[in-house]
């Protein structure tokens, strides 16, 4: 049909819209003819008898792929403007232009076919509402599609026959460089290769990422990155993600390999990335050039890694921590055999461990299957570590002073090499200083404050080197290796140390100890300890339970005996006074900070009232006491002159407290009230003392 026939004035009465688009930047200035043949539609928008101010062209997408319409802004204005029904006609050079994706390219088709649109190539004139032209727009499209993943084919097919034989450049990390031939080499640089090689070791001995990056801040070293699409490196601190990548990117390995993630589009345009295992690799060529480490160190870094990771699995062991807990990562629960976490309680100051096993309350909302005590068990695991440990030999101490001193040189052969890169680059800012005419001062002053700025950084790198020599590099003079010499033959000293960190002691447990199962038996107050170590060897220990808070400050039975007896002879300000004399605490002094408490009047008091002791007045009343008023009611006398004659022993009174007494019944001989002027109180009482001592010589002579 001929194209003015497919044109009608409600074509004419709406807009023409031409898009134009190039594929990437270097076509849209490299390709400058398919850019003038697009815009050159718009003679042809003209012939067919649109007005110039009709055309409106959409140019927005320069540089844009057209696999997919998600990021293409000028392409969706277009399909909004059809949609609404603003276009008479939509221009483009080709099917390719508008779109290489068929599900953008028909639904295109189908909104113009909604909204009688037309469209128009360097071919003709199409209406897609006639089947005829729309058959043919769709072959079009799928002929467009194809062109693109012919393309891509081809291209892949040859970056992959070369990835296979390894000769594929890819941008190589940190430490690797091409050389003149091509090859894979590794960084002429001393100070980088030294620093990766420290870094790869300092994991190997730490078993940790996170502890790794910890180490290079505490030694204040700086890690090398390259910066990206540059040559140039620059050194900065060490990072937990930039030591992940490092440990996971075999090239350090020496081990060429590609293809070790997969990109996939989403339905908005964006890529989502899959790890895919080193089994389903395009390519892995092992010593296909130097590396820092082996293949199998580069695996078993990735199993720790790894176990690292792990959180609630079967089978967990986890690198060492500061925490307080001993066994944390090999606990087993006896009663579901699931491991047990370890949580720390922060009480009156100080914190207590606690194994914990929660899989069922985290999984299934039932209540926790143990939680048991820590430091008990802590306790006896390291009695008997310490007990199975062989005294170690002198040389061991000199082993570790070796060690000490090797590690203190590597840190510091590191700080030397940043040192001599800061004195190169103050060195040429030295030499462009010196060259520039001294009348061109503001080069000059340019190049001044740079070399200033050099030889500020080189001193503060000298400065930071010769304090942390004086800090790490410890003489061990005499007394030092005396005292190492004597810490490695008692290994019970090295054990309880206190500046030795908890994370050392698990590193030194994990060597003997492969997990430790717990089963509690609460009515009984104890736990069953079932050791396993790494030989095969296993072993059951018995650890009491702590007791509970109001058990610990319970009184202990055979005090509170101890005070039923003294009730007899004693008020309970004087038995305060005995048990504190014979040391005895009482129970508030389990409490932390009560450990010094002593017992007082009201303590005592409690303790009668408490446990159901019978008082000291109950106990003088049985034994036929007199009360004041009695007494008085006895001797015929009032009480005053009862107080006196108890003053002064002729009437014999007991406390029962502080302040109130009881008194003995008169004898057989009645003392009388006589007059004080003839017969004092104190002849009296002498009186009444030697007939008392002569009665009791005859009751002796009698026996």
């Amino acid at each position: 049909m001929n194209e003015n026939l497919k044109v009608q004035s409600h074509h004419l009465e709406r807009g023409a819209y031409l898009y134009i688009r190039q594929s990437s930047m270097r076509q849209v200035m490299e390709n400058v003819e398919s850019t003038k043949r697009q815009y050159a539609l718009r003679g042809r928008a003209t012939g067919l008898g649109w007005r110039d101010d009709q055309i409106i062209v959409i140019d927005s997408d320069q540089g844009e792929s057209g696999a997919s319409a998600s990021w293409r802004e000028g392409f969706q204005h277009l399909v909004s403007d059809v949609g609404m029904g603003r276009a008479g006609i939509v221009m483009g050079l080709e099917v390719s232009r508008l779109a290489r994706n068929n599900a953008d390219w028909h639904r295109l088709l189908e909104i113009c076919a909604l909204a009688d649109t037309l469209i128009l190539d360097e071919d003709g004139v199409y209406d897609p509402a006639n089947f005829n032209d729309r058959l043919l727009l769709g072959l079009k499209g799928t002929m467009s599609e194809a062109e693109l993943h012919v393309i891509k084919a081809r291209l892949r097919g040859g970056i992959l026959n070369k990835v296979r034989r390894g000769e594929y450049r890819c941008p190589l990390p940190t430490g690797f460089l091409y050389d003149e031939a091509g090859n894979v080499v590794l960084d002429p640089d001393a100070q980088i290769r030294e620093m990766i090689t420290h870094f790869f070791e300092t994991f190997s001995r730490v078993g940790s990422a996170s502890q790794t990056v910890k180490a290079f801040a505490r030694e204040g070293l700086l890690f090398p990155s390259r910066v990206r699409n540059s040559k140039q490196v620059i050194f900065q601190p060490l990072t937990a993600s930039t030591a992940m990548r490092t440990l996971h990117n075999p090239r350090y390995a020496g081990v060429y390999a590609y293809g070790q993630r997969l990109y996939r589009r989403t339905v908005d345009g964006k890529k989502q990335l899959r790890k895919r295992d080193p089994k389903e690799w395009l390519a892995c060529i092992p010593d296909a050039h130097p590396g820092y480490i082996s293949w199998d160190q580069f695996q078993h870094n990735l199993r720790v890694l790894e176990s690292n990771g792990r959180g609630y699995q079967s089978v967990r062991a986890s690198p060492p921590r500061e925490g307080a807990a001993l066994l944390q990562g090999r606990v087993v629960c006896g009663r579901c055999g699931s491991h047990m976490r370890a949580r720390y309680a922060d009480r009156r100051g100080q914190v207590d461990t606690w194994y914990l096993c929660s899989r069922a309350s985290a999984s299934r909302g039932e209540p926790h299957c143990q939680s048991i005590a820590g430091w008990p068990i802590d306790a006896a695991i390291g009695e008997l570590i310490a007990a199975e440990m062989t005294p170690a030999a002198v040389e061991l101490a000199l082993e570790i002073r070796k060690e000490i001193e090797r590690r203190h040189g590597e840190a510091d052969e590191l700080r030397l090499r940043a040192v001599e890169r800061a004195r190169i680059d103050a060195d040429l800012a030295q030499r462009r200083f010196m060259l520039v005419d001294p009348n061109n001062r503001l080069v000059a002053d340019t190049l001044e404050r740079e070399w200033n700025d050099k030889l500020r950084s080189l001193t503060e790198l000298q400065e930071d080197r010769e304090r942390a020599l004086r800090e790490d590099r410890l003489k061990l003079d005499d007394a030092i290796h005396d005292r190492l010499i004597a810490m490695t033959t008692d290994f019970k000293t090295v054990w309880s140390d206190p500046t030795l960190p908890n994370r050392e002691r698990k590193r030194l447990l994990a060597y003997f100890v492969e997990d430790v199962t717990l089963l509690k038996f609460p009515s009984e107050g104890e736990t069953r300890v079932h050791i396993r170590f790494r030989g095969g060897r296993t072993e059951t220990l018995t650890t009491q339970n702590p007791k509970s808070s109001a058990q610990q400050v319970k009184t202990r039975p055979e005090v509170v005996g101890l005070v039923d007896t003294l009730l007899d002879d004693h008020i309970c300000a004087e038995i305060k006074d005995i048990l504190n004399a014979k040391e005895i605490r009482p129970g508030g002094s389990a409490r932390r900070d009560q450990t010094n408490a002593q017992f007082t009047d009201l303590r005592v008091i409690y303790l009668v009232k408490q446990y159901g002791l019978r008082t000291r007045y109950d106990r003088l009343r049985d034994r036929g006491m007199l009360t004041k008023a009695e007494a008085c009611a006895k001797l015929g006398i009032s009480e005053s002159t009862l107080v006196r004659w108890a003053k002064y022993g002729i009437v014999k009174r007991h406390s029962y407290n502080g302040y109130m007494s009881l008194y003995e019944p008169p004898g057989p001989h009645v003392p009388a009230k006589q007059c004080s002027r003839w017969n004092q109180l104190a002849h009296r009482a002498a009186s009444v003392r030697r007939l008392s001592e002569q009665n009791a010589t005859i009751s002796m002579e009698g026996l």
